[in-house]
């Protein structure tokens, strides 16, 4: 309510806020009335008051016709008023004082917009809020997750060779044999653990189809890199596979039983002659099933692990293939301990048989094996070659129909993305990464169409997270050599040598407190830096000087520096130009 309503109220006070200061007043009651409806009968706003007391404010503030009080008319208006109880009007004191809103009164606020003329508040249908705009396009997707890298499709182009060669060595586990162990080789993307899963869950739905125990385990090795995780994991998979074959065991035994209870001749032919070796079978499976305890991921000696590994693979008759992804950072990290104990189990085993399929990226980790590991575990070798830009085209479109919604694409968008991976070994994981960042950027873009645009949008965007990933998780003295490189080149200086950065380096350090380490060891990050693909640095001769190293940037100045300036340490410089200019100085 503003002031000029507040004052138009007579009989209030104006040091009380608009309370009423006494609540048997007709002035409480009576809010702004309605115009009047005989011009004979028209009162004025405030008759219980003094006329003579008013303000010229208060009467300018009135609205509608003046005229003279027929004190007979206020007489009536007081009556009527008095109608109202004594609670009625302290809770419309309350609102008046509380809300400044007077529901019913021509006394309230008309300033706000969510107010209406009659005092009630509005719903805002036309709000929109944070994510309505951009709910508001058509989706380009139909499904995304078809272009991740976690998906398996059901079709492989240009793998049939290598799925079908995997299948003819595999077909053995559904005759109850042990297959040949089999190492998979091939760069990133090429398809080897799409593949694989492939083949695997064929392998799995074949053996339900013809009722043969076979199964399927995958464990990625660069997270569980270690013998104790690889075993422990394995080993608790099977027990809760145990578990659940012994529940339905009991399930069908304790039926039988009641079956066996009212007649007992139910029992003949079958391997129970009594109900005490019923019984006492039941009783087998409930002490199995007590004794399985699930190995946890750290505190066991490794042999025990191993041992309740063994007892579990072995519980039943089974041919179980473990599928070891990346199992080359598991030879890196444990050495070949478990790959020697896995491909020696089958010596050992009683009812279940096991082996090993291998995934790796790097064609020589079998170089760093036990001899006797190596013969055993390469015993086939599946090589995946890199796909070349039409088979990536392929690979997409097979993937894009499914993934968008039709006519999502322009002509062009396919044929740039394969051509972009296949400048990187035929990389198909960045290829799918390509066009489904592509469809997101143009998605948020509120674009109808995924076009070349996009395409190249994206290019950037990939290869800009790459590095900001990289140069974020650099140590400290890294990302210090790194600035270093930084300063020179923004500052115009060309062909940088060891040197200089050193340099830089050492006064960067004494600004933030850091060690300084030697120029040798300076020498090894810039290598580092240039391995990364952050720097491109090369070995230049000075003839009777020496050598030296000459580098610079591979990756944009603004967003490295960026990257550079967001981590605490290095954030702490405020003006490194003085350090740059110095070299000049020198």
């Amino acid at each position: 309510m503003d002031e000029t309503e507040h004052t138009s109220q007579a009989g209030e006070s104006e040091d009380n806020g608009g309370e009423i200061d006494d609540p048997t007043a007709t002035d409480g009651v009576l809010d702004d009335p309605p115009p009047p409806q005989d011009p004979s009968d028209d009162g004025t706003e405030g008759s219980g008051g003094d006329p003579d007391t008013a303000s010229t404010a208060d009467r300018d503030a009135n609205a509608g016709p003046k005229s003279d009080v027929d004190p007979a008319a206020a007489t009536d208006s007081t009556t009527d008023a008095e109608v109202a109880t004594d609670a009625e009007v302290a809770t419309d004191a309350e609102v008046t004082a509380d809300e400044d809103v007077d529901v019913g009164s021509g006394g309230r606020d008309r300033s706000s917009p969510d107010v209406d003329f009659d005092g009630v508040v509005l719903d805002d249908d036309d709000s929109q809020g944070l994510f309505d705009d951009l709910l508001s396009g058509e989706p380009i997707f139909e499904n995304k997750e078809v272009l991740r890298p976690s998906y398996t499709p059901h079709e492989l182009p240009h793998r049939n060779d290598q799925i079908n060669r995997m299948a003819t060595i595999l077909v053995s586990a559904l005759r109850g044999e042990t297959p040949s162990n089999i190492l998979i080789y091939g760069k990133t993307g090429t398809g080897k653990t799409a593949s694989a899963k492939f083949v695997s869950q064929e392998l799995e739905s074949t053996s339900q189809k013809y009722d043969v125990p076979c199964e399927v385990e995958y464990i990625n090795c660069e997270v569980t890199d270690t013998q104790y995780r690889v075993l422990a994991q394995l080993a608790n998979t099977f027990i809760e596979k145990n578990q659940q074959v012994i529940a339905n065991r009991l399930d069908d035994h304790r039926e039988f039983r009641s079956d066996a209870v009212d007649d007992p001749g139910i029992l003949a032919g079958t391997e129970f002659a009594t109900l005490d070796e019923l019984d006492t079978r039941i009783e087998e499976l409930e002490a199995d099933a007590a004794e399985m305890e699930e190995v946890p991921m750290t505190g066991w000696p490794t042999d025990r692990v191993y041992s309740t590994f063994f007892e579990a693979v072995d519980y039943h008759e089974r041919v179980v293939v473990i599928m070891l992804d990346e199992i080359d950072k598991l030879v890196e990290k444990s050495g070949d301990d478990t790959l020697y104990n896995l491909s020696r189990m089958n010596s050992e085993l009683d009812r279940s048989r096991i082996s090993i399929m291998g995934i790796s990226n790097d064609l020589k980790f079998t170089d760093f094996l036990d001899p006797r590991v190596k013969s055993s575990l390469g015993e086939e070798e599946i090589v995946f070659p890199p796909y070349d830009a039409n088979q990536l085209r392929d690979i997409l479109q097979h993937r894009a129909d499914i993934a968008f919604k039709q006519d999502a694409l322009t002509d062009d968008v396919i044929p740039l993305c394969a051509a972009f991976a296949a400048q990187e070994h035929g990389d198909a994981r960045r290829a799918l990464d390509l066009l489904r960042t592509a469809g997101e950027l143009a998605e948020r873009s509120q674009a109808e169409i995924v076009a070349e645009k996009h395409v190249r949008q994206a290019q950037d965007k990939i290869e800009l997270d790459r590095v900001v990933e990289v140069v974020r998780t650099l140590p400290t003295q890294s990302k210090i050599v790194l600035f270093a490189v930084i300063l020179l080149e923004k500052n115009g200086v060309h062909n940088i040598n060891t040197g200089e950065v050193f340099n830089i380096y050492k006064r960067l350090c004494e600004e933030i407190d850091a060690d300084v380490l030697t120029q040798r060891r300076v020498t090894d990050l810039i290598s580092e830096l240039d391995m990364l693909g952050i720097v491109n640095a090369v070995v230049v001769s000075k003839g009777r000087y020496g050598r030296t190293k000459e580098m610079g940037l591979s990756v944009p100045v603004e967003e490295t520096e960026a990257v550079l300036l967001s981590d605490s340490r290095l954030g702490d410089i405020e003006n490194a130009q003085p350090f740059v200019q110095a070299r000049f100085d020198n």
